[in-house]
């Protein structure tokens, strides 16, 4: 009978260690499958051609509306010989008969960008049948639909800061007034405001294409949303509301999503606003001229802000639920 040789604890003890840290790290790390799925995706957003024209279409609306804003305020400082306040904010709000503000491009554009990066994230998935070799990775389930979001939002962010950089530059070399400390406050506001509402469109995006499995189908539906509250919607509250169109009117329009985020901009980029609800006669004629600092526009527009937020986060809620719950097969 053969004698096994014996071991020493100190070596078994090692050996046992040895095979519990290869099992962590066998065993998927939730942030490292999240940072892997970020960065993947992250650059199929930078490298993909929707993502391109895009970014070209808001590039040339908002150079056509800065030039036709400066050519107004340059008209409007020749016929009164004194330079207008807040010169720089209204390179954002100026507009013409021929051209509308950048303000109005960006409510009316922003949300197909974040439509474009989340209509087929998931379904896009499926139907090339990588997500199930995407799950066979150690790589959690809810990294891949919380790395989605993260990428999207990510080349938002990236985006818009870029643009809002470049027309700020341009209209400084345009106009030679830099902006004052007021005025960027009110543009970095503007910016997290118009991030927040392109994300409610691409958490609105992912959701279709978790609840449908054609990416076709899945933007088709995102896009009828977006013409729904774009063009429809106005018409619809100018029904319902008859002959009250300034209070339930005014309530109902604020139900779309549309319409908080460019009530919020006006706000925002224009400091003469100081209410965002209905005025009596009496109370416009006791008003003293003034206008609103930073924080107090913040404070007016915090409802709004706050409301894109919520549905950004319902939206978001339920994709990941359905995710979750979702049986895939390879």
């Amino acid at each position: 009978m053969a004698v096994l040789p014996k071991v020493q604890p100190k070596v078994w003890l090692e050996r046992l260690r040895a095979r519990s840290v290869e099992a962590k790290a066998a065993e998927p790390s939730p942030r490292g499958g999240l940072a892997a799925v970020v960065r993947k995706e992250f650059a199929d957003h930078v490298s993909g051609w929707r993502m391109v024209i895009l970014v070209l279409l808001l590039m040339v609306t908002g150079i056509g509306s800065l030039y036709t804003a400066a050519q107004t305020i340059r008209s409007v400082v020749g016929a009164t010989a004194a330079t207008p306040n807040f010169v720089f904010l209204r390179l954002f709000t100026g507009g013409s008969t021929q051209l509308p503000p950048l303000t109005w491009f960006m409510a009316f554009l922003a949300p197909l960008l974040g439509i474009a990066l989340g209509f087929d994230a998931i379904c896009g998935e499926q139907n090339r049948r990588t997500l199930s070799r995407v799950l066979a990775q150690p790589i959690h389930r809810d990294a891949v639909i919380n790395g989605k979001f993260l990428a999207g939002l990510l080349s938002v962010t990236i985006t818009f800061v870029a643009l809002l950089l470049g027309v700020g530059g341009l209209g400084l070399i345009m106009l030679g007034v830099p902006p004052t400390g007021d005025e960027l406050l009110r543009l970095v506001a503007y910016g997290v405001l118009t991030i927040i509402y392109v994300a409610f469109w691409l958490a609105l995006a992912i959701l279709f294409s978790v609840v449908f499995q054609n990416a076709a189908t899945s933007a088709l539906a995102s896009i009828a949303v977006w013409l729904f509250f774009n063009v429809f919607w106005d018409l619809i509250v100018n029904v319902a509301a008859g002959d009250d169109p300034v209070g339930l009117g005014l309530w109902l329009m604020r139900l779309s999503p549309g319409y908080l985020y460019s009530e919020a901009t006006v706000t925002l980029l224009t400091p003469k606003v100081r209410t965002l609800g209905a005025v009596t006669l009496e109370q416009v004629l006791g008003a003293l001229e003034g206008v609103l600092s930073v924080d107090q526009s913040i404070m007016l527009i915090w409802p709004h802000a706050v409301g894109l937020v919520a549905l950004t986060a319902v939206c978001f809620a339920v994709s990941y639920i359905l995710f979750m719950r979702r049986e895939i097969r390879a």
